[in-house]
């Protein structure tokens, strides 16, 4: 498992924590923000209630993803 990095997308600043199995938990600008988790091909943002994932299309979810595997690649 990877120690917390910070991320840069839109000009925003996003603190990765991760957690077991591809799941990752979003801070932004020093709060919780989201929890995301990487599914074969996609980023999926989780419930924040039943953290399941949810199967609906989010850029930004996108862009955090995008940013996490060019880090950790």
């Amino acid at each position: 498992m990877h120690e917390p990095f910070d991320i840069d997308v839109g000009g925003t600043t996003y603190s990765v924590f991760p957690e077991e199995d591809n799941i990752y938990t979003i801070f932004k600008e020093g709060v919780e923000y989201l929890k995301i988790q990487k599914d074969e091909e996609n980023w999926l943002k989780l419930d924040p209630q039943t953290e399941l994932p949810r199967f609906e299309k989010d850029d930004e979810v996108d862009q955090i993803g995008l940013q996490i595997n060019q880090f950790i690649h």
